[in-house]
Order: structure tokens, then C-alpha cells, then sequence
């Protein structure tokens, strides 16, 4: 009685964790969790990537797998139970005058061998998947930094459209009067219905856009797709060194978290093919037992059971987990060749960007300035409406052309922070298992 009450008081119960019935979704900035208490009230993008971090709700669930991997760790270095054996064996013909009966205790000792194995590849599986949670991490921070740089540069674009958009539109309006009064034909009115018309086609493609990404930018920091987010009106970012991006690449195992995944897959693999050559040792079952017969002859002494690997001396098994670690050097040879690939693309584009964004910023100071002389020439007669549509729209064109140049650079400085790790510390593993900054 003592030996069940025992077993009973060490079992786990259940407890019951039921389903949310509706949406967690933040209904204004104030209920989001920021490092630094207050949300402000214009963020820049460091603020939006620290938001995301805090609440978006796929790592919210990413994080979870932490406690599944510790579990794991739990239960790979609990040794196996001894088993119980018993028998009650009443009479039931013959000289026998009692109930016979056998009791025996057995515990197979080949599962001992491997433990350590086991315990050390749940460690290293769990070191993976926390590096794996870190760079889910840095991929929403990057995500949220794209978002924010992108929705700042389209809004300074499409104010611009909007701009010249009104000022054609007025500029249309008083043509369609000068046509209903006699003053001016078709043919002058032409040129501004045209331009306008594609002002206003360009000027719904980004409103359109902008709405996209901020409903995308909503879902990543868990808020309604309603909520207004407000953004800084310039982006800012850590200065970008292509040199130094290039300097970083031979540490840049270190320092991706997905690499550092990969490394601890690979240990946990290692352990399991060490688990499967230690595993050919055949299976060693020592117990003792006991008992007594129908004539009440009592016997005890030692049980041992000998596997005799004659056919299966595990080749199979240690087969598989060989070619699953070669397939895991493998894919972490080339992780970490195309990341390498990928810096160095990035960084030759970043300098083609650059060359064209000041060929453009060049080019557009001319234009700027015709443009400001259009109008003035216009407005003396001194030029005709044709030339002026067009010296607006080519001001027009030029400085989204900018703004458009300066956001693919931006993204791709985004893009090279996030595979470098740009400000975030070393990763090693430790011999716990653990992802250590």
C-alpha cells in the first residue's frame, strides 16, 4: 500500500489549457509592449523593429519551443525502469498441495550506454532550436525595418505625385475653362489631360501600395489592420560600410543564428551516430528471480538474458544516421557558401546604387531648376503648354526616380545588416546546449 501511495504521489496531473474563442490583436499602439515603456508618438524605424520583437505573434508561439526542447532534454537523460515480473499459479491437479508462484526483477543495461548520447543530442537539438528562435528573431526585426523604410519612402513619393497632381488639376481646370469660353482648343488641353491622367493613375498605384504595407506592417507588430501607425518622416539607419560588411564575413559564423542552428544540428546528429555504434552492443538483460512451486519448493538466484547478434548488428540504423549527418554537413557547407555569395552581391550592388543615386541627384538639380523657371516662363507667356507639361513631369519623374533609388538602397542596406548581424553580439555554443551571446 505504501509502494502505490508512493507512485501516486509522484504522477503528474492534468491540467487543462483551453483554446482562445477571439483575436489578441491590439486595437491601438498604447497596448503594445515596448522595451522603453511609452510607445512613441512617431516611431523610427529602430522603435518599429522593437515593437515587432516585443509583438508579433508568430515568435510569441516560436518562443514556445523552448520549453518543448527543455522537455526533451528532461526526458532523454531519464534512465530506462527496471521491469517486474510475477506470476500466481494456483493448483489445479496433481500431488502439488499449495499455489505456486514467481516473482522476478530484470533491467536491461544496453539503454545505459547510449544515455549520454541521448542527453547530449536533446542538449544540442535545444541549442538548436533557441538559435533557430533567435533568427526567426532577427528576421522579423529585419521585416519590420523593410516595412518601415519602405512606407516612409513611398509616402514621401506619393505626397510628391499628390502634389503635382494638384497642380495639374488646377492647371486643367482653368484650361477647361478657357476651351468653354472660346479662349483655347482641344489640342492645348490635351497635353494636361494626359499628364494628369497619369498622375492620378500613379498616385492610386501607391496609395493602394502604402495601404498593403501597412496592413503588413499592422499584422507584424499584432495590432488591427485599422490602427494608424505613425512613422518618423525620415529613415534612419546605422551608416553602411561596405568594407567592414565584407571584413565581417569570415565571423559570420559566429554571428548568424542560422548557421549556429545548423552547428547544433549537426552536433545533435554527431551524438546520435556515436548513440548507434555504441547501440551494437547486444542486449544485456541481468535480473534476479524467485519462487515456489505447487510442493512448496522455494528457489532464488540470478536471471540473464543475452541478445546473440547473429543477423542485426545495428548497420542499418548506424547507416541512416551517417548519411543524415553527411546531409547536414552538406546543407551547412552550403548555407554558409551562399550566405558568403549573398554579402558580396549585395555589397556590389549597394555600390551600383550608390552610383546611380548620385548620377540622379546630380541630374536633378538641373531639372529642379527648370522646373522652377517653367512656371515662371509660363505664367509670362514666354513658354508654350506643352514644354511646361513636359519640365513638370520630368521633376516629377526625377525625384521619385530619387526617392525610389534611395529606397532600393536602403532595403539592401536593411538586407546586409540582417545576414551580418549588424550590432548584435557573437553566438557560440555552450556544452549545456545553450545559444551564448
Amino acid at each position: 500500500m505504501t509502494a502505490v501511495t508512493l507512485v501516486l504521489t509522484n504522477c503528474t496531473t492534468y491540467d487543462a489549457l483551453p483554446l482562445p474563442k477571439s483575436a489578441s490583436l491590439a486595437s491601438s499602439l498604447s497596448e503594445l509592449h515596448s522595451s522603453d515603456g511609452a510607445v512613441p508618438a512617431r516611431l523610427k524605424v529602430a522603435d518599429v523593429a522593437i515593437l515587432a520583437l516585443n509583438n508579433n505573434p508568430d515568435l510569441r508561439a516560436t518562443r514556445a519551443q523552448h520549453g518543448l526542447a527543455q522537455a526533451q532534454i528532461l526526458q532523454a537523460g531519464i534512465p530506462p525502469n527496471p521491469s517486474l515480473t510475477g506470476a500466481l499459479l494456483p493448483l489445479a491437479a496433481g500431488p502439488g498441495t499449495v499455489t505456486a508462484y514467481n516473482v522476478g526483477i530484470s533491467y536491461n543495461f544496453k539503454s545505459l550506454l547510449t544515455l549520454s548520447n541521448r542527453r547530449r543530442s536533446a542538449e544540442a537539438a535545444a541549442g538548436q532550436i533557441d538559435a533557430q528562435i533567435l533568427w526567426q528573431e532577427w528576421q522579423t526585426v529585419g521585416q519590420a525595418r523593410l516595412l518601415a523604410v519602405d512606407l516612409i519612402q513611398v509616402d514621401r513619393s506619393y505626397r510628391l505625385v499628390v502634389e503635382a497632381r494638384d497642380v495639374l488639376s488646377k492647371r486643367v481646370a482653368r484650361a477647361r475653362e478657357a476651351v468653354a469660353s472660346g479662349n483655347a482648343t482641344f489640342a492645348t488641353l490635351a497635353p494636361d489631360v494626359t499628364a494628369l491622367q497619369a498622375l492620378q493613375v500613379q498616385a492610386a498605384d501607391l496609395a493602394r501600395l502604402q495601404l498593403q504595407r501597412c496592413h503588413q506592417l499592422n499584422a507584424l507588430l499584432g495590432l488591427m489592420p485599422d490602427v494608424v501607425v505613425p512613422l518618423a518622416d525620415r529613415p534612419e539607419l546605422p551608416p553602411y560600410d561596405g568594407a567592414a560588411a565584407l571584413a565581417n564575413l569570415p565571423d559570420i559564423v559566429r554571428r548568424r543564428p542560422d548557421l549556429v542552428a545548423l552547428e547544433f544540428g549537426y552536433a545533435s546528429q554527431d551524438e546520435k551516430v556515436r548513440a548507434t555504434i555504441v547501440a551494437q552492443f547486444p542486449n544485456l538483460i541481468i535480473g534476479i528471480t524467485g519462487g515456489s512451486d505447487n510442493s512448496e519448493v522455494r528457489n532464488l538466484g540470478p536471471q540473464i538474458s543475452l541478445e546473440l547478434p547473429l543477423f542485426d548488428r545495428n548497420q542499418g540504423n548506424i547507416a541512416i544516421e551517417r548519411a543524415t549527418r553527411q546531409k547536414l554537413h552538406d546543407e551547412y557547407a552550403a548555407r554558409l557558401a551562399a550566405t558568403d555569395a549573398q554579402v558580396r552581391a549585395m555589397v556590389s550592388e549597394i555600390t551600383l546604387l550608390t552610383t546611380q543615386l548620385n548620377i540622379a541627384e546630380r541630374d536633378a538639380v538641373a531639372i529642379r531648376r527648370a522646373g522652377a523657371a517653367a512656371t515662371t516662363e509660363f505664367d509670362d507667356g514666354n513658354l508654350d503648354e506643352r514644354s511646361y507639361i513636359d519640365l513638370i513631369t520630368a521633376r516629377v519623374a526625377k525625384e521619385v526616380e530619387i526617392l525610389t533609388l534611395q529606397q532600393s538602397l536602403l532595403d539592401q542596406q536593411v538586407a546586409i545588416a540582417t545576414l551580418l548581424g549588424a550590432g548584435m553580439k557573437p553566438l557560440r555554443m555552450s556544452q549545456s546546449g545553450e545559444v551564448v551571446p
